[in-house]
């Protein structure tokens, strides 16, 4: 088991990152391959209530196995609005904010690619995102190394705290699970989550 301090400096940056009253921020994608981009933004208030959903219509098509995981289908998109013109709607709501992304360089790196495809300069929520997934990671404190720990999936993530939402691979709801864990992070203290190997296997 990891040394007792190392949950409690997740905790206490859970509760100052949600003294911020931070955006929560997901994506689905055509793919993850390095020309894959965004069909999906999900962005969700510090309460975990909705702020901005929408599908993005993607210059290339979705592949299969995408829809597979998220159920987005290239009919679903063919009359969304472009990357370029959900973009600034966006970048309003992320200006001046923290932004908690679980798995944030993916998110982050799917922003930039489906920029580079609109011919827009690069423009991220930088130095405000923060990765839930590492966060959690240092909370639940399973050792992957000396000084690292293992990653957890979204979906195991919330079984391990017992929160009653989906990891639906549908970009809201997960921005919504992504933001009830670091309020459970937060809320929990000292106290600590059992490993089960239910969810690790």
């Amino acid at each position: 088991m990891p040394h007792s301090s190392i949950p409690q400096n997740a905790v206490l940056r859970a509760r100052r990152l949600l003294q911020s009253s931070p955006l929560f921020f997901d994506t689905e994608t055509t793919g993850v391959h390095c020309r894959a981009e965004i069909i999906e933004i999900g962005i969700v208030d510090v309460n975990g209530e909705t702020a901005l959903e929408s599908f993005v219509r993607p210059l290339q098509r979705i592949s299969v196995g995408a829809t597979a995981v998220h159920g987005i289908t290239n009919h679903m998109v063919m009359h969304a609005p472009t990357w370029a013109e959900i973009w600034p709607q966006m970048k309003q709501l992320f200006a001046g904010r923290r932004v908690g992304i679980y798995n944030a360089d993916f998110d982050l790196r799917m922003m930039w690619q489906s920029h580079a495809l609109h011919n827009l300069p690069w423009q991220a929520v930088g130095g405000s995102a923060f990765c839930v997934m590492k966060l959690y990671a240092q909370f639940y404190g399973e050792a992957r190394g000396q000084r690292e720990y293992r990653w957890q999936s979204l979906k195991n993530a919330g079984q391990q705290c017992g929160i009653p939402l989906p990891n639906s691979h549908r970009a809201a709801d997960d921005a919504r699970l992504a933001c009830a864990l670091v309020h459970h992070i937060a809320k929990l203290g000292r106290s600590r989550i059992r490993h089960s190997r239910q969810f690790n296997s």
